[in-house]
């Protein structure tokens, strides 16, 4: 069992990163991830650098957003279907979603319409859903 399941600040960081508050998720599991030893650690250095991808393309940064969304994408591959209660199947699913739009942006696009899509920024925009961290009922 992963010893991040008896950490409240492991479902603070959920909560924080399913209300796509992607910086202070960062802080809360960033913590994590220097008290946290294999495999827990790889796994929180997944989903963070997916939720950094995530507050990058806020902020409309689409070459920081592209880079960490395709590095937690890898680096969460072998957690599938789900790891410490969460779906990683799913969190992959979306969050590569997002990476393939972003890669199909003519290069000087910087991704705001895919970030108001998400929800990320104010505005209109086609409908993307945003990455989240869905939790397993059963089987964990």
């Amino acid at each position: 069992m992963s010893a991040l399941l008896t950490d409240p600040r492991y479902q603070a960081g959920i909560a924080l990163f399913n209300q796509r508050q992607f910086y202070a998720c960062h802080d809360v599991f960033e913590a994590l991830w220097h008290e946290a030893i294999e495999p827990d650690r790889t796994f929180l250095q997944g989903v963070l650098q997916i939720a950094v991808g995530l507050h990058h393309l806020s902020n409309s940064n689409r070459r920081g957003a592209t880079i960490l969304l395709g590095e937690g994408c890898a680096r969460l591959q072998d957690y599938q279907p789900d790891y410490a209660t969460v779906d990683v199947s799913h969190l992959l699913a979306q969050s590569r979603q997002v990476l393939q739009a972003l890669q199909g942006l003519p290069s000087e696009d910087c991704g705001e319409a895919i970030a108001i899509g998400l929800g990320l920024r104010a505005g209109t925009a086609p409908s993307l859903p945003c990455p989240q961290l869905c939790l397993q009922t059963s089987g964990v």
